[in-house]
């Protein structure tokens, strides 16, 4: 398949992911506002808090995840690939992933239970609940791990239009969810965390269904190849130190704000990741779309197109996230008023920073995907573990010394700054990454478009007598001078060309 056809599959599999992540946006602005008005900040805090203790788990399932994507991927790029030898990686990943499940049921079912109810910040009378909360979040989180090799094995097909099309089942039933909170006598949050697990149960049984009815290699064998195994163990085995650093500094920094600042701090924080999670999904559907074709072309030794491709990818992504970002940044107050009926105290600096820090670490995805095509990925992990828990730890200093919570959020670009120096530092180590080139054409050139199109986002102000009026003007200048920045300054003169004759022939200009 030649770069056209890639970048065709590339544009048409973001289309569709793009469809899915508009239906889930629309979705989720609507039922967090309903979700946080019927639970209250308390409760929403709560469940935020044990959720994402529950999501700390991560740290043994994650990096079998990445290992089952990787060889699925990386198989599929191969010209000696056999059904047989995709049916033994698929098989592998299922019985290790009902293993790892079955450790942190008991992991949850002791130490969780016992965190819960002794130090994380829960008033008495909702601990009962919590501790439901906490089966629920544990129940979601095994229906969601045994899914993750029939969701390798669509990414690695690049059959994207399926997220597109159960996607609309997925919204419709959290839809039906936010009404059932609404009419409900039950307990809100009881009801919400069991709500959460019916609605997981049935979107990973739709996606088990289409991946046996469409691919082979989607059937268990019985058998035991060692080698396989064995790589499977020490790519993942390294790949957990890495991924299971960034959850301890996800979901820790949120148990330190839990216990310096109380729930109510966690519900800003958990709107935060909301808002910024509907913004960076745009950038992670493009990203999906593009990661097997970086892995790929590594698999058959293609490195230069696969440069090419993960110098484009960077900049677009980054591009994609900084036109809906710089917008957002600029009337955070006033969206939020918009959308929820009551706004916790420091969701607007959380959403101003994160988006920053969102926006340093899309830049350097496609370097990570380069490395994991690569599988060497040691010193990547340690650099990583090294520098996440360095986060921790400042955060924990930070809040221990009376700052704001605030500051959790600018330690994490801080370290963020390091972790961009390491990925291009170890790329151009592991699959002659041109760093010079990437630094002047990546990192430079998305850096003069930010510090454009930000100045200008900064300076415009209209002083209308209609707030609305007013917010909808500034929003659209500054999303429209955004995107002519991006076009004058950030595309290549053959990217100009090409995105000309694409409007024109598709509005048969």
């Amino acid at each position: 398949m030649n770069i056209s056809d890639n970048n065709k599959r590339i544009a048409k599999n973001t289309l569709f992911l793009y469809f899915r992540q508009i239906l889930v946006m629309a979705v989720s602005l609507y039922t967090v506002r309903v979700i946080l008005e019927v639970l209250g900040e308390e409760d929403y805090g709560i469940y935020n808090a044990v959720g994402g203790f529950v999501a700390m788990f991560n740290i043994l399932s994650g990096a079998l995840s990445v290992a089952i994507g990787r060889f699925i991927t990386y198989e599929m790029g191969q010209s000696t690939v056999t059904t047989l030898r995709l049916q033994r990686i698929f098989s592998s990943s299922l019985l290790i992933q009902v293993a790892i499940g079955v450790v942190i049921f008991l992991l949850i079912g002791t130490f969780g239970v016992w965190f819960v109810e002794y130090k994380m910040v829960i008033p008495d009378e909702r601990l009962d609940v919590a501790l439901c909360v906490l089966g629920f979040s544990t129940l979601s989180f095994f229906i969601n791990l045994l899914s993750v090799p029939y969701n390798a094995l669509i990414i690695a097909h690049e059959q994207m239009k399926v997220f597109a099309y159960i996607g609309i089942v997925e919204v419709a039933l959290k839809l039906g969810v936010a009404y059932l909170l609404i009419i409900s006598p039950l307990d809100k949050l009881w009801l919400y965390a069991l709500s959460m697990v019916v609605v997981a149960l049935i979107v990973r049984f739709i996606y088990v269904i289409y991946c046996k009815r469409h691919f082979v290699e989607c059937r268990f064998v019985w058998g035991f190849d060692k080698c396989l195994f064995s790589k499977m163990f020490v790519f993942s085995g390294w790949a957990f130190l890495g991924n299971g650093s960034f959850v301890l500094k996800e979901h820790g920094v949120n148990i330190l704000l839990n216990i310096f600042c109380g729930p109510t701090v966690n519900a800003a924080r958990g709107i935060t990741s909301q808002v910024t999670n509907a913004v960076t999904m745009f950038v992670n559907n493009f990203m999906q779309a593009v990661n097997p074709q970086i892995t790929k072309l590594y698999s058959s030794g293609n490195l230069q197109d696969m440069h090419h491709l993960i110098f484009k990818s960077s900049r677009f992504s980054f591009y994609l996230m900084l036109i809906l970002g710089i917008p957002l940044m600029k009337s955070t107050d006033y969206v939020l008023s918009l959308w929820l009926v009551s706004v916790p105290e420091h969701t607007v600096f959380f959403i101003q920073l994160l988006m920053v820090f969102c926006l340093m670490d899309c830049l350097v995805q496609p370097l990570m995907i380069g490395l994991l095509a690569e599988g060497n990925i040691r010193v990547y992990e340690i650099v990583l573990v090294v520098l996440n828990v360095g986060n921790v730890l400042f955060s924990y200093i930070a809040l221990k010394q009376g700052y704001v919570p605030e500051s959790v959020y600018w330690v994490s670009i801080v370290v963020e700054v390091g972790i961009i120096i390491s990925r291009v530092w170890l790329s151009g180590k592991a699959y002659q990454l041109p760093i010079k080139q990437y630094c002047v054409e990546v990192l430079g050139n998305t850096l003069l478009v930010t510090i454009v199109a930000g100045t200008f986002a900064w300076w415009v102000y209209l002083p209308l007598s209609n707030p609305f009026v007013s917010f909808v003007a500034i929003m659209l200048l500054v999303l429209f001078f955004t995107c002519f920045i991006v076009y004058i300054l950030g595309l290549t003169n053959n990217e100009r060309r090409f995105l000309q004759s694409t409007i024109k022939s598709r509005f048969h200009l």
